[in-house]
């Protein structure tokens, strides 16, 4: 394995070690967010109130040596609540600029669901092009800009459902499911004590395994992992098979199969793998493709679900040997 690659899998080992310090199991879910930084995407995550969906971006922004910001977004939120505005200056005599929290390395949009279409939209350039427009003029953002939207799948009162155009922006759609017994019963001793998981972050326990600008450089060193051309047509040959199912009416596109290359090369990193194996490829399907499909109402009613639907798309496609 190259030298510049063992560098990146070492950053990875270490990122995943201190994260788990704070973040009690939840192992899938800590590889799916590097995933999702290390490919320069987004990230959409899911799960009831408690589960330190918070938390799990705080640790993220600290482990990788990034500034954090977080928006509670409410119905009321609006456009310049984000990007920020141009307030007069009275002492020089001219128009300064107040920048909203969107200037950031991560940002936390938390109930994402809960804003209106256009502080959504004032949000989407900023995700698409890493630039905000303030007053006609527009602002550079952080060249590792990311957002984390979290939205709560059992509280849809007052809400707007996001539309498909701003979730197929998200990379991964991200379960964060409630901890197993014995995970919870360690958060319970560790509550009792000093070792909470808010403490231990906040007493600096956390330790930066890099700088944020070595993001960039880190991403570079992605390209030297080996994806077989069968594997290409694999991955393409899945996406497209989404657009014909019986099942579906509306599949996933061109974005999706571009997230799940870059996707699949994190993987095999995160493995300590300077190739990509099938098995990268098929344990991305449900977070990549979940939700930008949408099943025909006939097929919801009889209680099909798009995990498996999946599931059989995976099977009827040939793996490559």
């Amino acid at each position: 394995m190259h030298a510049d690659l063992e560098h990146l899998t070492e950053i990875l080992t270490r990122a995943r070690a201190e994260i788990g310090k704070v973040i009690i199991g939840q192992s899938p879910v800590i590889d799916q967010v590097l995933i999702c930084i290390f490919s320069g995407q987004h990230a959409l995550i899911e799960g009831v109130p408690g589960v330190a969906k918070t938390l799990l971006v705080r640790t993220l922004a600290r482990v990788l040596g990034s500034d954090f910001n977080r928006i509670q977004f409410t119905p009321d939120l609006m456009p310049a609540d984000i990007t920020g505005t141009n307030v007069f200056n009275m002492q020089l005599n001219e128009f300064s600029l107040i920048q909203g929290p969107i200037f950031t390395t991560f940002l936390l949009a938390d109930e994402i669901n809960r804003a209106p279409a256009k502080t959504q939209s004032a949000l989407l350039q900023a995700m698409q092009e890493h630039s905000v427009t303030i007053d006609r003029e527009t602002y550079p953002l952080s060249p590792n800009f990311t957002v984390f939207a979290t939205q709560n799948p059992i509280d849809y009162e007052g809400t707007y459902p996001l539309p498909e155009a701003q979730k197929d922006r998200f990379m991964l759609k991200i379960q964060m499911p409630f901890p197993n017994r014995e995970e919870e019963i360690i958060l319970a001793r560790r509550c009792l004590g000093q070792e909470s998981p808010e403490r231990i972050l906040e007493a600096g326990e956390v330790q930066p395994v890099m700088q944020g600008e070595d993001l960039v450089k880190l991403r570079q060193f992605l390209e030297q992992i080996h994806l077989k051309e069968e594997l290409i047509h694999y991955l393409v040959d899945i996406v497209r098979k989404t657009r014909a199912h019986e099942s579906v009416l509306v599949g996933a596109g061109p974005r999706a199969v571009q997230a799940w290359l870059w996707g699949s090369r994190v993987a095999a990193a995160l493995d300590q793998r300077d190739f990509v194996t099938p098995d990268d490829i098929k344990s991305l399907a449900t977070p990549i493709l979940g939700h930008r499909l949408i099943l025909r109402p006939e097929f919801e009613i009889e209680g099909l679900t798009v995990p498996e639907v999946l599931d059989s798309i995976l099977q009827e496609v040939a793996v490559p040997k």
